[in-house]
């Protein structure tokens, strides 16, 4: 029992002299690997991201869409040209005629331009003399103005301002798909690089244990040591082969993930290999400092609600049209041309006429259903973007608090990782040298291992924390989207 206690007293003693003080510089175990030049980047990934990414494609092409209905909708200002020609094969009155015509709707009014051309031929009857020119044909022009409904805004430019603000939405839910594609390929690469850092550390810890095994050996060839050791020795060698054995099932699980955001230029995924794993996580720099709400108003969810509103907005416009009555002004001016027709007509001097059309809607039932659907789904927006606004506040306080925090802890962490394996190296010297057991230097073995596991996970939670911060206030740099 006295052996026993001066032992552990000597095992205490023994690193805690070689111990320096708790600033202490980080020991060679935790030391990073020499950096790899065909190491794969973070922001290798993230270009490879953006450009090929399937939910980013699907996106863009769903913005193509939402511009090619835009097209479709311009049509509706399009020029039209119609023709109409009739020929009296049968009766008292052998006659033809012809009328072309061409209009285009007014994109600041709800009216109209047209111009037209009518030629008739042959002999019509008294009471179809509006039917007959002049030899070479009458030219018509002339248009329509609406004066009350219509006027500000009808259903073609109501239809027009729904669809651009349609491309919008577009263009801001691919903002959204990539941003949240390119945060989903930065953890995939950080859970990546975190497998990789702890297989290190199981293959140093086993790499430990096979080089005791062969001086244990020997020790036990030259009855220095009792052959139950070497046995024990094996024993741990084969328990931290399965540790090493998880860790690379884990590190391949991470690779075929990363695989879904690194592609090559065919947007076939390519499984990075072990070689390819950096020296450290990335840690992305703290976003420029900003003021909060206007990088909350700029993201693109909170965007795309105040496009919703400008959409209930113009739908409410349309439906406040509805309600007013109608009052069109017509002007029409037209010459004929030539000698008189059949019957003797002559038109000569400029026609002009002008006209006036009204009507007026009596119960404005599904007028005022359409302005109270509006005004609901207005307020509904209304308070779904105040409630978003203040979530997305409290979330980035949040996301500071979290890179703060861990910021402290990584450094704990890093100091206690640095202790514990200078406490395992004395310890290990000390076995060399027959002051400790086995039982001792495999316990400050593994609590050292157990050290740097917890500093891979601080660091992972350092770099995860900067990310999701960069995300929400929308780093275009460091998410590789510019």
């Amino acid at each position: 029992m006295i052996r026993l206690l001066a032992g552990f007293a000597l095992a205490l003693a023994a690193p805690l002299a070689l111990a320096a003080p708790l600033a202490v510089a980080a020991p060679l175990a935790l030391a990073p690997p020499t950096a790899n030049a065909a190491e794969l980047s973070l922001q290798q990934v993230l270009r490879s991201s953006a450009a090929h990414a399937p939910q980013i494609l699907e996106a863009v092409a769903r913005q193509k869409q939402a511009d090619a209905r835009l097209l479709s909708t311009q049509g509706l200002y399009d020029l039209v040209f119609e023709g109409d020609a009739q020929w009296r094969a049968l009766g008292y009155y052998d006659n033809a005629s012809a009328e072309f015509r061409a209009t285009r709707p007014m994109t600041g009014n709800g009216g109209a331009t047209y111009a037209g051309y009518r030629l008739s031929m042959g002999p019509f009857a008294s009471y179809d003399g509006k039917s007959i020119t002049n030899g070479l044909g009458e030219v018509k022009v002339g248009a329509v103005f609406a004066l009350l409904r219509d006027r500000l805004i009808d259903d073609r430019r109501g239809r027009m301002a729904i669809a651009g603000l349609d491309t919008e939405l577009a263009e801001l839910e691919r903002e959204m798909v990539a941003i949240g594609v390119q945060r989903r390929a930065i953890e995939a690469y950080q859970q990546w690089v975190a497998a990789g850092q702890r297989l290190r550390i199981y293959r140093d810890l086993l790499d430990l244990a096979a080089a005791r095994q062969t001086s244990i050996e020997k020790q036990v060839g030259a009855g220095a040591r009792p052959a139950m050791l070497a046995v024990e020795n094996r024993q741990n060698i084969v328990r931290r082969q399965a540790l090493l054995v998880r860790a690379g099932q884990d590190l391949e699980v991470q690779a075929n993930a990363l695989s879904l955001f690194l592609r090559d230029e065919t947007g076939q995924p390519l499984v990075p290999k072990s070689e390819d794993l950096p020296a450290a996580l990335p840690r992305l720099a703290m976003p420029t400092a900003t003021h909060e709400d206007d990088a909350i108003r700029a993201r693109a969810d909170v965007q795309m609600l105040m496009t919703r509103l400008q959409q209930a907005s113009a739908r409410s416009a349309l439906a406040q049209n509805e309600l007013r009555p109608r009052l069109d002004l017509r002007v029409e001016g037209s010459k004929d041309f030539g000698d008189g027709g059949p019957l003797g007509y002559v038109r000569q001097p400029l026609e002009a006429i002008v006209g006036v059309r009204f009507s007026v809607p009596l119960e404005q039932r599904q007028a005022r259903g359409k302005i109270a659907e509006a005004a609901a789904e207005t307020d509904a927006l209304v308070h779904r973007r105040r409630l978003l606004e203040q979530q997305l506040t409290v979330e980035i306080a949040n996301l500071k608090a979290q890179v703060t925090g861990s910021d402290k802890l990584a450094h704990l962490v890093l100091d206690e990782a640095g202790l514990a394996a200078r406490m395992a190296e004395a310890e290990r010297r000390r076995f060399s040298l027959g002051a400790s057991d086995f039982l001792l230097v495999n316990l400050r073995e593994e609590a050292a291992a157990d050290a740097r596991l917890r500093q891979v996970e601080a660091e992972y939670r350092v770099s995860a924390s900067r990310a999701e911060l960069v995300a929400s206030l929308v780093d275009r740099g460091q998410l590789g989207l510019e």
